[in-house]
């Protein structure tokens, strides 16, 4: 099932917290953003927390330690940073317009070359730097961004989290040179459209449709040196829109039940827990043998419509081949 979260377009997204022990774990790596950005950001407590807990488990799942020095929020204090988030909300409601209300906004991970790049971006906006795009990594896959990131004198590295207006999206192969939409009917790319692990946004696009919210700078104590930090394993399982499957799910379950699951999905785009803690949740309640047949009678039904628009595709190529007129 693929990632949706849910984004309040008309404000900076807010995780809300309970009361637990994240509060407590989380507060040595919540301080000292104001001098380090120079104001730009501020530091994110309760809901930085939730954000520090979502990444730590991402990478422990590849095998990796990491140690969250600061976890700041961005405050958009300056009047441009007031405005470039007041642009963002525009594009937001824009792309959702032309995309029957869905804009798609994501959160994902950007590697910064270091904390001077961070706080240029917090002033000025992303460079001009990325003519093949905006390379950026899901919320719940930050190891490529972790990858791309640059390590200081200290061993300390730092990434953004930003929204992310995906709109409609197209395959774009990592390491492909192409710099931009394929169409205007597509508005950014991904590299897989079922399991996405890198999100690619064009350049003449960057600062309209990507957001700084948070910066976080963490070490990787397990590292020395270049080291190859190992991919995680893709996963298998078949996938359909989770509003689709709640749909479904609701003619077929108790109402009681439905509810339940409707609370696990908010717990999860709200950062609480874990995409495989609540895919396992949502098992437990609906059982596997529901959830596949749901599964695969939704793709049954998306084949014949995929396989009829390609297939009147490659006939307007081959009537281009024969000179003959496209309809």
């Amino acid at each position: 099932m693929m990632d949706r979260p849910i984004h309040h377009s008309s404000q900076t997204p807010s995780y809300v917290s309970d009361e637990d022990s994240l509060v407590s774990d989380c507060e040595s790596g919540v301080s000292g953003a104001e001098g380090t950005f120079s104001g730009a950001f501020v530091p994110a407590t309760e809901d930085g927390c939730h954000v520090q807990t979502r990444f730590v488990r991402s990478l422990t799942v590849n095998g990796l330690r990491p140690e969250v020095v600061t976890i700041a929020k961005n405050a958009h204090s300056s009047v441009m940073a007031r405005a470039r988030a007041q642009c963002f909300q525009v594009f937001a409601r824009a792309v959702g317009e032309l995309h029957e209300g869905q804009a798609n906004v994501r959160l994902a991970w950007y590697g910064a070359s270091g904390k001077e790049e961070i706080a240029d971006i917090a002033q000025h906006g992303f460079g001009h730097a990325h003519c093949n795009g905006l390379r950026l990594s899901p919320l719940d896959y930050p190891l490529q961004s972790v990858k791309s990131s640059g390590v200081d004198s200290d061993g300390v590295r730092y990434l953004l989290l930003c929204s992310v207006i995906l709109g409609k999206t197209e395959v774009v192969p990592r390491g492909s040179n192409q710099r931009r939409s394929s169409s205007e009917e597509y508005d950014s790319g991904v590299d897989d459209l079922l399991a996405p692990k890198e999100y690619v946004i064009w350049c003449n696009r960057i600062n309209t449709h990507v957001l700084p919210e948070y910066v976080l700078s963490f070490t990787l104590p397990s590292l020395k040196g270049n080291v190859n930090i190992r991919e995680p394993m893709r996963p298998s399982s078949p996938w359909m829109p989770f509003p689709a499957l709640i749909s479904v799910l609701s003619r077929i379950l108790p109402p009681a039940e439905v509810a339940i699951i409707v609370k696990i999905r908010k717990d999860y785009t709200e950062l609480r827990m874990s995409r495989y803690e609540m895919i396992q949740r949502v098992r437990n309640i609906a059982g596997d043998k529901l959830l596949v047949s749901i599964i695969k009678s939704f793709r049954a039904k998306k084949t014949p419509a995929n396989f009829k628009a390609n297939k009147g595709k490659e006939g307007q190529g081959e009537r281009r081949a024969r000179g003959q007129p496209v309809a």
